[in-house]
């Protein structure tokens, strides 16, 4: 799964394909396959600007898809999640996917590793959280010493 999610597209296929996109776009009307290449493209680029607009071309094409497109659709809205660090809404896609695919290996793997990531991003949160409140605390007890000491 690391593999699917640190992969990077390189900029001269980004590049390709937003040409392909834009040229459709000219002309009135852009196909599914090429929007589905373009989002994909954005979904892999380590931009995040890159990745939420990925997000919203996919959105734009998961209601109209086959059930094979929507679970591509979805398992790569999940992906771009993840890499945005939108862990809730990545969940939502792949959970939608594992509803009409419960056995889908690669969907219950992503499920995983995004439970995972939410539990460490959970964990240095709440050690963050947790040091500065003994940081507050230790800082009250030093002005409250030296108000102490002034009045002596």
């Amino acid at each position: 799964m690391e593999a699917v999610i640190g992969e990077v597209v390189a900029p001269e296929d980004l590049i390709k394909f937003e040409k392909k996109y834009n040229a459709e776009l000219v002309e009135g009307g852009v196909s599914s396959v090429t929007q589905f290449e373009y989002a994909w493209c954005l979904i892999r680029s380590k931009y995040s600007d890159d990745i939420k607009k990925g997000i919203v071309l996919l959105n734009e094409l998961v209601h109209t898809g086959t059930k094979d497109e929507q679970r591509d659709y979805l398992f790569y809205l999940a992906v771009g999640c993840y890499k945005l660090k939108e862990y809730q809404k990545g969940l939502k896609y792949i959970r939608n996917l594992l509803k009409s695919e419960p056995g889908n290996t690669q969907a219950l793997d992503l499920e995983k590793f995004i439970d995972k990531a939410m539990k460490k991003d959970g964990l240095i949160g709440m050690a963050i959280v947790g040091g500065l409140g003994l940081g507050l605390a230790g800082l009250a007890a030093g002005l409250i010493g030296l108000a102490v000491a002034k009045k002596v």
